[in-house]
């Protein structure tokens, strides 16, 4: 086991062992154990009682963050001629289509999004064995294949997230900056959280929220009492 820093260890310090705290404690206390000198991502861990082997069990949805996640989110669209001005206006970083297409199958992903449009999925869908991986294929579950390009480009800039429960069960999903008062992290956490309980599959028997940790880049994790979570 890697021995802790001194920083480490001082975060440590300040959490309780083996105690679960509300989640407004949470997001007072993750920016009080954070040690980064950067301002480091908050994340928040949600372990569900589902098995995503599963079809009717998997768990994937969006939440839009009342106050962003706080990073710069690079978009690519990927459309018809008729559509670049609308994808521009709303701000997207990189607009095209068969010039982005040839780029990214010589490797080139530099986006953290891209949105593109139903009717070029036949080209964009070639493009799966680069953009998989990475998370970067769009899907019209996440709204990122939509006609509408300029509301989605608005959307993912203005903190939408999309978030899928992972083979172990657990979402991970960032939630803001340290930087962030506590208050703007317990509502966007909230917002998360409640968008999470509202997908429960009928499937899913037995407890739903197994457990949820919030913590920072490099941070000791919080476990937060699910029962102290309204809306869940």
């Amino acid at each position: 086991m890697a021995r802790l820093t001194k920083n480490q260890k001082k975060a440590h310090s300040k959490l309780e062992v083996g105690k679960a705290y509300s989640l407004e404690q949470a997001a007072a206390l993750v920016k009080d154990v954070s040690t980064t000198k950067f301002d480091a991502s908050v994340d928040i861990d949600v372990r569900l009682g589902v098995d995503p082997r599963k079809a009717n069990q998997m768990v994937r949805g969006i939440a839009t963050l009342p106050h962003g996640t706080g990073k710069t989110v690079r978009v690519l669209v990927l459309c018809t001629p008729d559509k670049e001005e609308e994808a521009k206006a709303a701000g997207a970083d990189y607009v095209g289509l068969d010039e982005y297409i040839t780029k990214i199958e010589g490797g080139w992903t530099d986006v953290d999004i891209i949105i593109t449009m139903p009717s070029v999925m036949a080209k964009v869908g070639k493009l799966g064995r680069v953009l998989g991986p990475r998370n970067l294929m769009p899907n019209p579950k996440s709204g990122t294949v939509t006609t509408e390009v300029g509301k989605a480009v608005t959307d993912v800039k203005g903190g939408k997230i999309d978030f899928k429960v992972d083979k172990t069960g657990i979402i991970h999903a960032s939630i803001g900056k340290v930087s962030f008062d506590a208050n703007k992290l317990y509502e966007n956490a909230l917002e998360v959280i409640q968008t999470i309980s509202k997908l429960k599959p009928s499937a899913a028997k037995g407890t739903y929220f197994k457990s949820i940790h919030m913590s920072s880049t490099m941070s000791p994790g919080i476990a937060i009492e699910t029962k102290t979570v309204a809306g869940i």
